[in-house]
């Protein structure tokens, strides 16, 4: 039996999680503002899964994963020696059988022989062809012959029973190798029963888990509308002083150069080095001189306002769910600015300035550790920043810690000499928008969120029309759309009998039907990207079925080839988003 106090993370365990906390200390705060500490944590955010019991948890999840994996390849083995040696048995029982039959018609050739001779001719002897009148010679002859027919007959019955032999020796063999193979199989399904159950053991522990983990983000999310909400308020405040002083804010380019002069009733912004911010102006008279940011600048922070609380989505490109790096370009391509659209290439070409010097429309790069680059948002005042974020499944403001802040970069100076981006070291995983970037190899390439396969909090994913059931949001709303054409074609929405499967849900299923379920942790409905659907859809050759195949692509659903008619493993009902 498998204990689970005894298990260790393996390294790929470690490697995994490691740059998992990495990529949640990164994740954007609440609205209070985050102080930089010696910890090294990101603020409030950081703690909401830093949790030393979760993290133990899902160590455990990794190796309890790996080890079924491992045994179930064994178990398949088995089941492959045992199914060759049934055949080897069923063949030498074959061979048995029909060397018996040659080694009776051996001798019942001989016996005929036999007979006829006798029948026709009585006892054939030297005397008795003598007596018949034959010469000495004939004699001669007809002794040789008898000799001869003999020792053909003696032949032939000595040949059949040898190969009786040969076959019964094969199959003595072959009820060894088979023996053998049963007892191989039976002890490995003994073996893999055991860490089903010690899987089972760990999920219910983490049910419990993720259960207040969730509790815990769907608080964070309370607390980030509101701030998103607030810092709403307080851009379009900042435009309304601007506009009640008469303040049209300049092109980037009339900003470049505070040395040559700003435009008129326009004062430089103070940099830390002493000297004049480039790409911004102030307006003098007050304490507290108000930011002028170019024209640019206010284009892009208000259009990334605009888009705050739409869904993060992995490659999205809006309008209606972004990515860290597309919501960037798309803001500033609508103000005729040409950025790249991905956090590296942006870190890579725009022009760098001073942390301490951020200004509304700034970009702000965040990573931490030995993971390197890990998201990309936009300033929208000294402290605040705005980004689709992947932990947070949503374009959100926080306050990151100081230590977060890789860099700072101003569009609206234009690009510089292509740098290569920050990434990761030491073994660490990549972390993109935030969250960590698993290897295909461990996520099918359908990790997201940062979260384990199976252990995503619900408050991360959204409901579809049926009750029930969750998938990630982008892949929801998809499943919506063909939800409803499907309904304007036959009269009724898809049925659906499964989606987003737990970790545990995945343990049960697995240990019901592990021929055909996919090994906990590795499936994708464990990413929330995958149904199962009825009503028709779940046999081959429906009208409904081809109306899948015509038009799920439309709305980024596949039916995965290994799920054919004839690939073995057929599936009409699963089916699995991949993007529009």
């Amino acid at each position: 039996m498998y204990s689970l106090s005894r298990w260790r993370p393996g390294r790929r365990a470690v490697a995994s999680l490691s740059a998992g906390v990495v990529a949640l200390a990164a994740v954007l705060s609440s609205a209070t503002p985050a102080v930089a500490d010696p910890t090294g944590r990101a603020g409030a955010t950081a703690s909401l899964l830093d949790s030393p019991e979760l993290d133990d948890l899902q160590r455990r999840a990794d190796e309890v994963q790996a080890d079924l994996q491992e045994r179930q390849s064994r178990v398949v083995a088995a089941r492959e020696a045992l199914t060759a040696a049934e055949a080897a048995a069923a063949q030498a029982e074959a061979d048995i059988v029909a060397a018996d039959a040659e080694l009776a018609r051996a001798r019942a050739e001989v016996a005929r022989h036999a007979s006829a001779v006798y029948r026709d001719a009585g006892e054939v002897t030297p005397l008795s062809v003598l007596l018949s009148g034959g010469g000495p010679g004939d004699v001669v002859a007809a002794g040789g012959l008898l000799d001869a027919a003999e020792r053909h007959a003696a032949a032939v019955v000595a040949a059949a029973e040898r190969r009786r032999q040969e076959a019964a020796a094969r199959r003595a063999e072959a009820e060894r190798t088979r023996e053998a193979a049963r007892a191989r199989a039976a002890q490995l399904a003994t073996e893999t029963a055991e860490l089903e159950a010690a899987a089972a053991a760990a999920s219910r522990d983490l049910e419990v888990a993720v259960a207040a983990v969730d509790r815990q983000l769907g608080r964070q999310r309370e607390e980030q509308r509101a701030s998103g909400r607030q810092a709403a308020a307080d851009w379009r405040r900042h435009l309304d002083q601007l506009a009640a002083a008469g303040i049209v804010p300049p092109p980037a380019a009339a900003l470049r150069d505070p040395a040559a002069g700003l435009p008129d009733g326009l004062a430089p912004v103070p940099a830390s080095d002493g000297g004049a911010q480039a790409g911004a102006a102030a307006l003098p008279g007050a304490s507290d001189p108000l930011v002028v940011p170019s024209a640019e600048a206010v284009g892009a922070v208000s259009a990334a306002v605009d888009a705050l609380e739409l869904p993060y989505v992995p490659g999205a490109a809006g309008p209606d769910a972004w990515a860290c790096g597309s919501l960037v370009h798309a803001v500033y391509a609508s103000v005729g600015i040409d950025l790249p659209d991905d956090q590296a290439g942006l870190f890579s070409v725009t022009t760098p300035v001073d942390p301490a010097d951020v200004l509304p429309g700034d970009l702000v790069f965040l990573g931490a550790g030995r993971s390197g680059l890990g998201n990309v948002g936009i300033a929208l005042d000294r402290r605040t920043v705005l980004a689709a974020d992947a932990r947070a499944g949503a374009v959100v403001v926080g306050r990151p810690a100081a230590d977060r802040v890789l860099g700072v970069a101003r569009p609206s100076l234009g690009p510089r000499t292509a740098v290569r981006a920050p990434g990761p070291s030491g073994g660490a995983l990549p972390v993109g928008c935030g969250a960590v970037r698993y290897p295909p190899e461990t996520s099918g390439g359908s990790a997201w969120g940062g979260f384990p396969n199976g252990l995503i909090p619900p408050s991360a994913m959204c409901p579809l029309e049926v009750a029930g059931h969750l998938l990630r949001c982008d892949a929801a709303a998809a499943h919506r759309g063909m939800s409803s054409a499907f309904a304007d074609a036959f009269g009724t929405p898809l049925c659906t009998t499964d989606s987003y499967r737990t970790y545990a849900a995945q343990v049960r299923l697995y240990g019901e039907k592990p021929e055909l379920a996919a090994v906990p942790g590795t499936s994708n409905h464990g990413w929330g990207l995958a149904v199962d659907l009825c009503g028709g859809v779940e046999r081959f050759g429906t009208a409904q079925y081809a109306w899948m195949v015509a038009n799920a692509g439309r709305f980024g659903f596949v039916h995965p080839r290994w799920a054919d008619p004839g690939n073995g493993r057929e599936e009409p009902w699963h089916w699995e988003y991949v993007g529009a």
